[in-house]
């Protein structure tokens, strides 16, 4: 009998851009991108000399979050400075070709990337691969499940799943070390998991 996910191809054979977003507010649809930063992990290891970041103009400064500012530390008047988002979406996508989107938090990056297309006039494709670390925590939150039933729910958060995996701590609320971050997280889940197939790891 062929395994399920014998076409899949092995887990280090694909490129994989951890990408994380700083926006101006949590809700895609009247919020914008600020920020990203993106990191490449290539034949299973983080290429760092190969990172991205960039701030991005957010074409209109109204309604922008006094919150989210104090989070991420972007000020307006560096953001006047910036590219504006139709360049920046040319540089992700320059990156991204056939390679597989990481992030942590795909139902917020991705929801704020296919808004920012959608904005531009361009269609963000269907069948863009995606690996979700919090998803893969909730994999392996059910694996130790069937080893010790009575464990704490693994946390969801980029910062408290690091630490509960052991891994160092960063500052957080930057795109380009929120990315890094994602990039280690993802080495160590698909590690636990034992995962060898892309197919596996996908959501």
């Amino acid at each position: 009998m062929t395994p399920l996910f014998s076409s899949s191809p092995l887990w280090d054979e694909v490129a994989y851009w951890a990408l994380d977003l700083e926006t101006s507010g949590l809700d895609p649809r009247r919020h914008r991108i600020l920020s990203v930063g993106m990191v490449p992990v290539r034949a299973g290891a983080i290429r760092w000399g190969e990172r991205f970041y960039t701030l991005v103009h957010p074409g209109s400064f109204e309604g922008l979050d006094e919150e989210a500012i104090g989070v991420h530390h972007i000020l307006p008047e560096e953001l006047h400075r910036a590219p504006p988002l139709s360049r920046v979406a040319d540089r992700i996508e320059e990156r991204l070709g056939d390679a597989v989107l990481l992030v942590h938090h795909a139902s917020l990056d991705v929801a704020f990337l296919r808004r920012a297309w959608r904005r531009l006039g361009r269609s963000w494709p269907r069948r863009r691969r995606v690996v979700d670390t919090q998803a893969l925590i909730g994999r392996l939150e059910h694996r130790l499940a069937a080893i010790r039933a009575h464990d704490r729910p693994m946390p969801r958060g980029l910062a408290e799943a690091r630490a509960s995996l052991g891994l160092p701590a960063y500052d957080l609320h930057h795109a380009l070390t929120d990315a890094l971050a994602t990039a280690e997280l993802f080495l160590a889940l698909r590690a636990r998991l034992g995962a060898t197939r892309l197919g596996k790891l996908t959501i």
